[in-house]
């Protein structure tokens, strides 16, 4: 089983997570868990009390917009992007890829100053 991300390195990153995910299509919050958790090889567990509360914050800002659909005689709570959460995807990932070559360059002569185990 892969080891779990520290949890401040999560907090800043699950927003993103969320809106990839929602990126190909509305889901509802089981299929979100479940995209984050396969697409992490289980490292993600995204927890509901975790997730629920994303989704309303996300919505209240007007990035995601949900609907009810009752038409698989179960009642669930469809998530999609709405155009600003499409901006907001792209602005993220821009900036996630500037912070991750930060960190790259960073630690590539950081790791190489250590001493061998």
């Amino acid at each position: 089983m892969a080891e779990r991300f520290e949890r401040e390195l999560m907090r800043g990153s699950l927003d993103l997570m969320v809106l990839s995910v929602l990126a190909d299509g509305s889901k509802y919050g089981y299929l979100i868990q479940k995209r984050v958790r396969e697409a992490s090889d289980e490292t993600v567990k995204l927890q509901a009390g975790t997730l629920y509360p994303l989704l309303h914050r996300l919505e209240a800002a007007g990035v995601i917009k949900s609907k009810w659909d009752h038409s698989t005689g179960r009642k669930r709570k469809w998530y999609e992007l709405t155009a600003t959460g499409r901006r907001r995807i792209r602005d993220q990932a821009a900036q996630w890829d500037r912070y991750v070559a930060c960190i790259q360059q960073l630690l590539t002569p950081a790791l190489a100053a250590l001493p061998a185990k």
